[in-house]
């Protein structure tokens, strides 16, 4: 007997899964290149910033030093004050008490010493000085008579107190590692702090020799169109690759 004949129909061939465009490789893609194009533009900014910052350390090197009184009496007025060049004097401050703040200038490790200054401002009584640094290798330190009140005028430049972060270590009466003006001022018996240190250019213990005036950081980096180049590149890399990628998916 005869078998019934049956037609035979192929399936019809279906497009390979390798062929579908990737969505979530895309969607992949172009969060990574936001982030890294958001990191880009964000250095640029830093540029802007540290340029001005730069131009305006420069600047206030050959400014003439105005009385710290008035500049003070300005930050009522929201004035921002920070690297302003200012002088104070301050009766008694090579002898007077002071507060230890750890500090590094180029690579060495030491002690800022911190005192009060009074002043006659109309909002503050006292502007916390920064006389200079000691490393680490002096165990000296200046003698103390708070009784002093031989005359010395200082030149130095306003500085905001810098804010910590989680690495910071906790402030302690004998080692202070963060810029806390209310504090400082309380353990120093100072009235009426101003939220601003003055960071002294000026010798404030001619004969101590090893404290040195360090007002301003010696070498400020500036690598921020380095970095920004950096980010736009690999953003850049990121989408050939994606591209190489795509067209190898496409052609497959």
């Amino acid at each position: 007997m005869t078998e019934a004949w049956e037609p035979q129909i192929e399936p019809r061939a279906s497009k390979p899964a390798s062929r579908s465009f990737p969505i979530g490789l895309t969607v992949a893609t172009a969060i990574g290149i936001a982030i890294l194009v958001a990191l880009g533009v964000w250095q640029l900014q830093r540029l802007k910033w540290k340029e001005g910052l730069l131009a305006q350390i420069a600047a206030l090197q050959a400014a003439p030093a105005r009385p710290i009184e008035p500049v003070l009496d300005g930050l009522s007025r929201g004035r921002d004050v920070d690297f302003t060049r200012v002088t104070a004097d301050c009766p008694g401050l090579a002898a007077a008490p002071f507060v230890e703040m750890y500090g590094i200038i180029d690579g060495q490790a030491g002690t800022r010493l911190i005192s009060a200054c009074e002043v006659a401002s109309a909002r503050y009584r006292t502007v916390l000085v920064d006389r200079g640094f000691v490393p680490d290798t002096v165990t000296a330190r200046p003698a103390v008579d708070a009784a002093s009140k031989a005359p010395m005028r200082v030149i130095g430049i306003l500085r905001k107190p810098e804010r910590g972060n989680l690495f910071t270590p906790p402030n302690k009466p004998e080692r202070w590692f963060l810029r806390d003006a209310a504090g400082m001022a309380r353990q120093l018996h100072a009235a009426a702090p101003a939220p601003y240190f003055m960071m002294a250019e000026t010798v404030t213990n001619p004969e101590f020799k090893d404290l040195v005036a360090a007002p301003l950081p010696t070498d400020i980096p500036n690598r921020h169109l380095e970095y920004a180049l950096t980010w736009f590149g690999l953003a850049g890399a990121l989408v050939g690759v994606y591209a190489a990628a795509l067209f190898k998916r496409m052609r497959a």
